[in-house]
């Protein structure tokens, strides 16, 4: 019994918080509610000897209003009678017991997101405090009602029948506090802590007020209501999109600038590629070139056109693709963007886009493929105005000059590359 305390403790004070939090919340559903219901109960201790009921006993009803705060959390004032008669063999008796509990409601179902694969089921919780009277009337008839305090405590499936009802099944235990006769009314006892404990069964309806034709039970968590854990979901994603750093140079894709910058190349804290002459090379790349082909103890200036040249000529510009995947990869479309630079500068030259694909698959799917990735770059080229008469493109198929078993290999070869024709 101190287990339905604690539950009743916890749900109580989450709608009160609940309470506090949603005040300024203008929510566009129906909050209120009543609750029928009837069915079967067992009375557990105590029981004089040789007396109890039936396993278990019809003659029990419920009445309750409710009123949700948001789409989680509510509360509710539940009335309820219990008849409690005597069991096959068992001496005869009857007992009306009385009670009113005030009882916070947990709405599990949109607490554990059902709204994910159901419209149509609901779980609720609830639990709470309130008085209750136990009155024997037979065999013996005492002029004084037996008055206690009650927890309770239940589960409440539910299925949704339309926006205005539902039908309810429940569960609950209740456990008095201070009763003193038992519930055949032949003895008086006082058991410390919580004295008796009654189960009961039930079905019935809940009937849905207000004017929005939508209750809160129903509401997913989006509407309205407001689900702060959704919320916080949402933002850590925004969060972990907005620090992708496609091109790896230290800078988040949501700050970057220059979110293709090629890899291992200096950037300024805004994601731009360190290109002190504005010739449209990396510095750091520049340098490098300048180091491996200007001749030793001689100075070269090598413009902008002919580095780039050079570059595509020698493989180092390629436009790369992930498996099966004819969209080029982010860090590739500086490749793309050195064609358009030399192009721009040389307007007699040409250039032919060569697609290829690994040797997982089969031949036809990947020569068709590399048709694809060839024809991707080629579009992206015509869109930043390249004449479509200074480009040819075709697939090459399988590239098979690298080891098929390794991975970082296969990478390679999934690619266009360019070949120029002044």
């Amino acid at each position: 019994m101190k287990k339905i305390l604690l539950i009743t403790s916890l749900i109580t004070a989450s709608c009160l918080y609940a309470q506090d939090e949603d005040k300024a919340l203008d929510q566009d559903f129906d909050k209120w509610s009543i609750e029928i219901a009837g069915g079967m109960h067992k009375p557990g201790r105590p029981m004089a000897n040789s007396y109890y009921s039936d396993t278990p006993s019809f003659g029990q009803a419920s009445l309750g209003v409710r009123y949700m705060f948001n789409t989680r959390f509510g509360l509710k004032l539940d009335l309820g009678y219990n008849s409690i008669k005597e069991g096959k063999d068992s001496p005869e008796f009857k007992s009306n017991y009385y009670r009113s509990t005030l009882e916070g409601v947990v709405n599990l179902g949109n607490v554990l997101h059902f709204q994910t694969f159901t419209n149509s089921f609901g779980l609720l919780l609830h639990g709470g405090v309130g008085y209750s009277q136990l009155r024997p009337k037979e065999p013996i008839d005492r002029s004084s009602t037996d008055q206690m305090l009650n927890v309770m405590a239940g589960l409440t499936p539910q299925v949704k029948l339309g926006n205005r009802v539902a039908l309810k099944g429940d569960v609950s235990i209740i456990g008095n506090i201070r009763q003193d006769y038992t519930w055949d009314g032949t003895e008086t006892t006082r058991i410390r802590d919580i004295d008796g404990n009654l189960f009961n069964f039930s079905l019935g309806l809940n009937i849905y007020l207000g004017k929005h034709g939508e209750h809160a039970d129903w509401v997913p968590e989006t509407y309205g209501g407001g689900d702060k854990m959704m919320d916080l979901e949402e933002r850590v994603a925004k969060i972990e999109t907005d620090m992708i750093d496609s091109d790896q140079d230290g800078v988040p894709d949501y700050l970057d600038r220059e979110p293709n910058t090629p890899s291992g190349v200096a950037v300024n804290t805004k994601g731009i590629a360190v290109d002190r002459n504005n010739n449209g090379i990396p510095d750091e790349l520049e340098s490098t070139l300048d180091e491996r082909y200007s001749r030793k103890g001689e100075a070269t200036e090598i413009s902008s056109g002919a580095i780039i040249k050079k570059l595509i000529d020698d493989g180092y510009v390629n436009v790369y693709f992930q498996f099966d995947s004819a969209k080029p990869e982010t860090y590739s479309l500086e490749s793309i963007n050195y064609l358009i630079k030399y192009m721009a500068e040389h307007p007699n030259a040409k250039a032919e886009l060569v697609g290829y694909a690994d040797e997982l698959g089969s031949p036809d799917y990947n020569q068709a493929l590399s048709e694809r990735r060839a024809q991707a770059v080629y579009d992206i080229l015509l869109a930043t105005g390249v004449s479509p008469d200074r480009l040819t493109h075709k697939g090459a198929g399988v590239d098979s000059s690298v080891d098929k078993g390794s991975a970082p290999a296969r990478q390679l070869v999934r690619c266009v590359t360019f070949r120029l024709i002044d």
